[in-house]
């Protein structure tokens, strides 16, 4: 009796739900004739195309879901995902108008996967004035000053610290995630590696993973999975938010992000235990995913260019050989490395870690003759302008030459404001110097300590996921570089 209840409720339910998609789908053809809205396909009902593009997030190479409709319908195209009408757009004039119009024209609003996994005083989903002190206040423990007076020396000592274990077989994505995540987790609590930081990381990974999933935990166990670890990660910081408050009220205070967070207190704007962990817990996965994962593939595209590893290599060759076998790099180091910059830049370029950026219509916006109507979602595809042949020549290929100072070969860059691998606006990713120099760092020390090949020949990997096993293994062997450096 119970299993028929049960079967007439789903039923009952599926039934409302497709009833609701049709009086939706209905409206949204009708508006379409009335303001011309951008072509597209709604795909199945409730679901939409929501299905097929968590699969293809979930593959070696996501393109094919914009690509494909981006021959169809053209550069803005609607479809239907994560349950909202949604407009895509993989133009760069839009995407600027996307990203420049917080507040004005659109507001930051990403699925439920996202935002239920992240909480909801994340600085991803902040707005108006909240957002803009948080954003300042994260940008400025990732500004240059700090990293030139002491962040500088962290990232040396943690990227060395990881590296002294490399022998033989390593996964190069599982070693770059424990630097990212080191350092983000010194930076945010002031702690160094340690157990609890190990285990902290193995509960993230799960999180991170239900990002992209269907955000109903009946349905999906990827997501119910990353719930029950969102929750353990959070009891995790918790406890030490709850210890650090003890200490600032003893007059103790550490120079870490935890550190500002509690001070707010004393300043009149004070944040609850729940803010500050929402807060934390959003920016471990921002400082540690992403900048691991351009780690890994900035290590496999160099592989696969031969010529490029090789200037790479000579440019920090001459770095090393000017210092001490242990010493550390500085910020005049960091500023002395042009052609590693453009392996930066085009490593971001091709990678694009962050695909694109959701927000909601505020207001109805007019843009190329088609509407977008207030309250739908719009997604601004960056890694769709950067893959584009139209503003890079050979846009699939890595050629970092490309991104020389008055580069005059083939392939050479288009102007750079199309080129937006952390976003633009106000809402521009505030740890971008922060990245470019943790990548800057492990490229260093990778090339002059070690010699590789990699241990699968496989096919050029987007998005290496621990899911799909694609973390990039290769086999090292210790360099010895010439001049006063010997074996390190």
């Amino acid at each position: 009796m119970a299993a028929k209840i049960f079967l007439y409720t789903l039923f009952s339910l599926l039934i409302s739900f497709g009833s609701f998609f049709l009086l939706r789908t209905t409206t949204a053809h009708f508006t379409r004739r009335r303001r011309r809205l951008p072509p597209g396909n709604f795909g199945l009902p409730f679901i939409g195309e929501t299905l097929q593009l968590i699969s293809a997030y979930k593959t070696e190479n996501p393109e094919p879901f914009i690509d494909d409709r981006v021959s169809k319908f053209g550069s803005l195209f609607t479809t239907h995902v994560f349950g909202e009408p949604t407009v895509f757009s993989a133009d760069p004039e839009m995407n600027r108008l996307i990203l420049q119009n917080e507040g004005k024209l659109f507001e930051s609003s990403y699925p439920g996967s996202i935002s239920n996994l992240l909480g909801r005083h994340s600085l991803l989903l902040m707005r108006g004035s909240l957002h803009k002190r948080m954003h300042s206040l994260t940008m400025s423990f990732a500004n240059s000053s700090i990293m030139k007076d002491h962040l500088l020396m962290d990232i040396d000592r943690l990227v060395r610290l990881n590296m002294e274990s490399w022998t033989g077989r390593v996964l190069l994505l599982d070693e770059a995630k424990k630097i990212t995540f080191y350092l983000t987790v010194k930076q945010l609590m002031s702690f160094d590696p340690c157990e609890w930081t190990q285990n902290l990381m193995k509960e993230y990974m799960l999180v991170i993973e239900g990002f992209f999933s269907v955000p109903l935990r009946i349905f999906s166990p990827t997501y119910r999975r990353a719930i029950q670890a969102r929750t353990k990660v959070a009891e995790a910081l918790s406890l030490v938010v709850r210890e650090r408050r003890k200490e600032s009220e003893r007059g103790e205070r550490k120079n870490d992000m935890l550190g500002a967070l509690l001070d707010e207190d004393g300043n009149g704007g004070g944040f609850s235990d729940e803010e500050i962990v929402d807060f934390l817990l959003a920016l471990l996965v921002a400082g540690y995913d992403t900048t691991s994962t351009i780690m890994t593939l900035a290590v496999k595209f160099l592989t696969e260019t031969p010529l490029a590893l090789s200037q790479l290599k000579e440019e920090q060759d001459e770095i090393r050989a000017r210092k001490g076998e242990k010493e550390a790099l500085t910020w005049e180091d960091y500023k002395s490395m042009p052609f590693t910059q453009c392996v930066v830049n085009e490593t971001l370029r091709i990678a694009n870690i962050i695909s694109g950026v959701f927000r909601r219509a505020i207001t109805d916006v007019n843009m190329k003759g088609y509407t977008i109507p207030k309250g739908w979602k719009v997604f601004a595809s960056l890694r769709a302008v950067h893959l584009n042949q139209e503003y890079f020549k050979d846009a699939r290929s890595f050629n970092p030459w490309r991104w020389q100072i008055n580069n005059n070969t083939p392939g050479a860059t288009s102007p750079l404001n199309v080129f937006t691998p952390f976003g633009g606006g106000p809402r521009r990713c505030p740890g971008y110097e922060l990245a470019r120099v943790e990548l800057s760092v492990f490229l260093h020390h990778i090339v002059t300590r070690f010699s590789w090949l990699p241990a699968e020949q496989d096919k050029l990997v987007f998005f290496p996921t621990t899911r799909t096993q694609k973390r990039y293994p290769i086999i090292v062997q210790t360099r010895v570089v010439s001049g006063p450096c010997k074996e390190v």
